[in-house]
């Protein structure tokens, strides 16, 4: 097998035992044995079993994103296209937290709280410059700030929902209630020069 061989069999094979058992119960043994490789070969490609759920997400988040930024951005007034971002990038967010690392593991691991942080900042960096790439979008530094604060803020209530609800029905009732009477404030905020 060559390298990008090997490292695609490695996160295919983590990527179904994680959305199976989740990040938390799987081992990186588990890993080796279902891509068939021996566990030492794991080590040659990735640090860890946390960079290898990096890596898997970050493929998910970059081909996510440019869905979100390209899909639909031409029929809608910016504020509509600029709402409906941050609504599917919290959904994003959402299915992050559930099918690849699991609600029970992030409610009670340290180390997992800051691996979001992190990747949740890629993700910021990663619309913010899908952002100034789209044609038609202000390319002025106070509007780019304006747009920073409404994703910082979007994703730091969307993040606090998980580590405070208590189910996933808390979750989506307290989601339904910053798309309704948040949201559209911050939007309002970022757009008005």
């Amino acid at each position: 097998m060559e390298a990008d061989k090997i490292k695609e069999s490695i996160k295919r094979a983590a990527q179904e035992l994680f959305r199976k058992f989740g990040y938390h119960k799987t081992s990186v043994n588990e890993i080796a044995k279902r891509a068939k490789i021996a566990k030492a070969t794991i080590y040659k490609y990735f640090d860890s079993k946390e960079d290898i759920l990096h890596a898997l997400l970050m493929d998910y988040i970059k081909l996510s994103v440019d869905e979100l930024i390209n899909n639909d951005s031409h029929q809608m007034d910016e504020e509509a296209h600029l709402t409906n971002l941050i609504l599917k990038t919290s959904r994003l967010s959402y299915t992050i937290c559930n099918e690849f690392i699991g609600w029970d593991f992030i409610r009670e691991s340290t180390n997992s709280q800051e691996f979001l942080k992190n990747l949740s900042n890629e993700l910021e960096e990663l619309l913010l410059s899908s952002f100034t790439k789209l044609s038609g979008m202000r390319k002025i530094e106070s509007y780019h700030q304006r747009l920073r604060f409404l994703i910082k803020c979007s994703k730091s209530i969307v993040f606090s929902f998980a580590f405070t609800s208590v189910s996933d029905a808390d979750v989506r009732k307290n989601f339904v209630s910053f798309q309704k009477e948040i949201l559209p404030y911050l939007v309002k905020a970022a757009i008005t020069v």
